[in-house]
């Protein structure tokens, strides 16, 4: 039923992020005739999601139910390469490496300039342990090695073997059915249905439905006993609302995230009045290769080789930044490098075959002609219309730095390059930025509840976790974070909705 009220404040909602907006219902829960009735509600199957619907099981919750719009679980979790950034982890004093959640923390304030919230950040980093053990209670398997991501000053990004979101995707799904969960795919995610004094009593979603079809399936009605948690992720594939926050992101930009990524509820809950925050604060993965679609095989291939190899300007034959650095650092030098008449012309990132060979990646990027193998400098400069006498010059002065420990140009940290030397054969991939992660959101607090504009007071019996969230993580985000902090904020609202 749609009152007066709720058109007015429909019509808000659409002032403010666009058409898109969905309506809004406001009843008393007799004026809603209901399908269903749940414990608990979650919208999305990612990262968040699962790790809620888990934590609900373990704390004793009899009904959960987890809509997802797609026809496969997952939805854009299950593109990134299987990385999460846990501090002070077993995996880690095995490896002699020293971490701590305050470091993390100071690492990931230091990346937000500014705009980060400690408050939340240190909730996810002390989270950090219980989320690692309960991915491995859950079946997901690590490898022995962690991964130096970008703008880190401790070695922290554990890795599924499968390097794959799918490594966490389908253990916690197999475990949340365990529990009694139940999923269901096809279902849209409508509008949040709440009642006169603003509680949200449940959703409206589209039962059968097909992405692309809009209005295929039926609307059915949802209640909620005790809460609902929207996990349904960013928005980075809706490219007119993406590029109404920041022009430069329009359709000739690629995307790494899943079509699904789309902002439904995002959308839904500003309509409703809960508090945007950051919402231009897009993320591009400086790890991207423009041959290949979306997240790809080059992402990973980058990711492993990053801290032992070199990102060349074609113009120059010069290295351009620090190969390590924080994500938006690498992604706006790298979308600098152009030709003389301005348009795109990708770095290159040069890496030694003999190391390289160590992660699977290679196979797929040289497969697929994501990357090239060369056996000299000349080969390379010649390929890629390089200066073959500076890019020569530009290896043996990397090589000095890996022999003294300490990169002379741009500072990068060395330890994870010591012995490792550029040296033929070379494997040679290009480097051009994509959308990929959305640090704006809605507001939440500690408790993953989500906060209303009007009040800065909690939206009773609404909760929000993942991407969906804004505020966490500011201008940048590390690598590897958003995993640790989609699960942490899940496990979190689970926990405040069993307390509710």
């Amino acid at each position: 039923m749609q009152t007066r009220r709720s058109f007015l404040k429909f019509g808000a909602g659409a002032a403010a992020v666009g058409a898109l907006a969905p309506l809004t219902v406001s009843a008393n829960s007799s004026d809603v005739k209901w399908d269903e009735e749940h414990e608990i509600i979650i919208v999305g199957s990612g990262f968040a999601g699962l790790a809620a619907a888990v934590e609900a099981g373990k704390l004793g919750a009899k009904d959960i139910v987890i809509f997802e719009k797609l026809g496969v679980y997952g939805g854009n979790s299950t593109l990134n390469a299987g990385q999460a950034c846990f501090a002070n982890t077993d995996l880690q004093k095995q490896l002699g490496i020293e971490d701590s959640a305050e470091l993390m923390v100071q690492d990931q304030l230091k990346s937000g300039r500014g705009y980060a919230s400690e408050e939340l950040l240190r909730h996810s980093a002390e989270l950090g342990p219980y989320i690692y053990q309960l991915t491995k209670d859950c079946g997901c398997i690590y490898r022995d090695h962690i991964i130096n991501t970008g703008g880190t000053s401790a070695t922290r990004s554990h890795q599924v073997i499968e390097r794959s979101g799918a490594g966490f995707i389908r253990p916690m799904l197999k475990t949340a059915r365990g529990y009694g969960v139940k999923t269901k795919i096809r279902h849209k995610f409508e509008h949040l249905i709440t009642a006169k004094d603003g509680t949200v009593l449940g959703i409206q979603v589209r039962k059968g439905y097909h992405f692309g079809h809009e209005d295929s399936g039926k609307l059915i009605n949802v209640r909620a006993e005790k809460g609902v948690l929207i996990a349904t992720g960013g928005f980075g594939a809706n490219v007119s609302f993406r590029q109404a926050l920041d022009p430069n992101l329009g359709s000739e930009v690629g995307c790494t995230n899943a079509r699904g990524a789309t902002g439904d509820g995002l959308i839904a809950m500003i309509a409703e009045g809960a508090m945007p925050v950051h919402l231009s604060f897009i993320q591009s993965g400086p790890w991207a290769s423009p041959d290949e679609g979306g997240f790809g095989y080059g992402a990973g291939f980058s990711l492993y080789n990053f801290p032992h190899s070199v990102a060349i300007d074609r113009n120059t034959g010069q290295r351009f930044m620090n190969e390590t650095a924080d994500r938006k650092t690498r992604a706006d030098l790298e979308v600098q490098r152009r030709d003389k008449d301005g348009k795109p012309n990708p770095a290159l990132l040069i890496t030694p075959k003999h190391e390289a060979k160590k992660d699977p990646s290679m196979a797929n990027v040289l497969k697929y002609n994501v990357a090239w193998e060369f056996d000299s400098v000349e080969a390379i400069a010649k390929h890629f219309d390089v200066p073959v006498k500076p890019l020569k010059k530009q290896i043996e002065d990397w090589n000095t730095y890996v022999k003294a420990g300490e990169d002379l140009q741009f500072g990068k940290r060395m330890n994870m390059s010591t012995g490792i030397y550029l040296t033929a054969p070379f494997i040679v991939q290009r480097l051009w930025p994509k959308v990929h992660y959305c640090q704006g959101g809605i507001q939440i607090n500690a408790k993953a509840e989500v906060i209303a504009a009007k009040t800065g007071e909690k939206i009773p019996g609404l909760y929000a976790a993942g991407e969906v969230s804004g505020g966490v993580h500011g201008v940048s985000r590390l690598g590897g974070c958003s995993t640790p902090e989609c699960m942490a904020f899940g496990v979190t609202a689970a926990r405040s909705i069993m307390k509710a």
